[in-house]
């Protein structure tokens, strides 16, 4: 959002309240035995920035800094800089925080937000709750008017707050503010009242995604963890007691990917085809256009088991992509488990868009693929351990420092060139 001179001005002005507010009042920064003994621990030790870090970074250089045991946010940030993150990653949990904006102050709370070189910025991965001064940035960027979306408290760009709930302290004060994530379910809390709550990853939640401002941002939203992230969009902010209460993962049963009917649970890259057969067989086919084309998951899997059965019926070369992400049109970041005709390693791993071939199958191993009939492929991720097995032979068994930091989904691959036909069929996976 374009910053006026009136903006500029108040937000100084805003600086000096900050600098002069945050250290008064009770101790804070500190949980209490009862907090302890539940499972507490604290973001933020109101000394220093000691884990945290930028987006994307090893380091911190962004404009942060702990005044009077608060971080505080310079206000230099802008759209594409001015993001810190934990050093850790959180999946389920409870968290807590207080916050303070300059007039017309404009941040947000980040969760699940996943780092690699090719997002540029956090929120194209993860949910945000939206910290703004609503009546004050209207004051400031007249006559531009927020959207309800961009309003305090909303899952921004997704799900809006019961006005009826929001009790907000008076602009410059002090104001509390809770997210739960607890395995898909989702709470906003703002001074002690529940403002939203939702259901992630429902059809409600994709149609909610796919049509709006991420519907060209794949990968928003889906990740399962991810690092927490605080947003300098170009105003002065101020934060304290930040506090995360890890909750448990739900065990899950072992589950299909494919219901044998079509392609729910999917979506298709590319213009080649992907479709389901009478008798219950998925398929991949080259088109007219003989290009790369893919078919992923609409979730993401880290760590899993997955089995999956497939038949060559021409040129077999295809693959299995797991923790990959798509970059739009037609792009896959991951790592694939080939897929291929005889004598191209079947079941070796492939890095799309970096080292490439990470492990060939030994030679011998050739002659386990049986072509023209089915075979059965399994692939296990933990971790930086990946191992595959095909038709029951293991196949490789790798550990991979680059692999172990990343997440993602898992996809199947039409390879470029045309003349290809592979059907696949019993797909289940474990998540470990």
């Amino acid at each position: 959002m374009r910053q006026s001179f009136l903006h500029s001005v108040l937000a100084t002005a805003g600086v000096s309240a900050l600098l002069m507010s945050c250290g008064t009042g009770p101790k804070h920064n500190a949980l209490t035995d009862a907090e302890i003994a539940d499972g507490w621990e604290l973001l933020f030790n109101g000394t220093d920035l000691t884990g945290w870090r930028d987006f994307n970074g090893d380091s911190l250089t962004q404009p942060w800094h702990v005044v009077d045991g608060c971080i505080q946010a310079n206000g230099d940030g802008s759209d594409l800089s001015g993001y810190i993150v934990t050093d850790r990653e959180f999946d389920n949990f409870i968290l807590d925080w207080d916050w303070k904006l300059s007039h017309g102050g404009n941040s947000g709370m980040l969760y699940h937000v996943v780092e690699d070189p090719y997002f540029a910025v956090p929120y194209v991965t993860g949910p945000e709750y939206q910290l703004i001064d609503n009546e004050g940035w209207e004051e400031d960027n007249a006559p531009a008017r927020l959207e309800e979306w961009q309003k305090l408290g909303v899952d921004y760009a997704m799900h809006l707050p019961d006005p009826d709930s929001l009790s907000v302290n008076p602009q410059g004060e002090w104001n509390s503010s809770r997210i739960v994530f607890d395995n898909g379910h989702v709470e906003h809390w703002l001074n002690g009242h529940k403002i939203l709550e939702f259901e992630a990853w429902t059809d409600d939640w994709y149609a909610r995604k796919n049509s709006g401002k991420w519907e060209n941002a794949p990968e928003y939203g889906l990740a399962k963890t991810g690092v927490l992230c605080l947003q300098d969009h170009g105003y002065p902010a101020s934060f304290r007691n930040i506090k995360i209460k890890q909750l448990p993962r739900k065990e899950s049963e072992p589950k299909s990917l494919f219901n044998g009917t079509d392609l729910t649970g999917w979506t298709a890259y590319g213009t080649e085809k992907w479709y389901v057969t009478p008798d219950s067989l998925l398929v991949c086919e080259s088109g007219p256009d003989k290009e790369y084309g893919y078919l992923a998951t609409n979730d993401y899997y880290k760590d899993f088991d997955l089995t999956l059965k497939f038949k060559q019926l021409a040129n077999g070369n295809s693959g299995v992509f797991f923790r990959s992400f798509i970059e739009p049109p037609v792009k896959v970041h991951g790592w694939q488990v080939e897929v291929a005709p005889k004598g191209f390693d079947t079941a070796g791993i492939y890095e799309s868009y970096g080292r490439g071939w990470l492990v060939q199958i030994d030679e011998e191993k050739e002659n386990i693929l049986k072509e023209g009939d089915w075979n059965t492929m399994r692939i296990r991720v933990e971790g930086d351990h990946v191992q595959t097995w095909l038709n029951g032979e293991p196949m490789v068994d790798i550990t991979d420092e680059k692999i172990g930091e990343a997440q993602g989904r898992i996809a199947l691959q039409i390879h470029d060139g045309g003349g290809i036909k592979v059907q696949w069929k019993d797909l289940v996976i474990s998540e470990l």
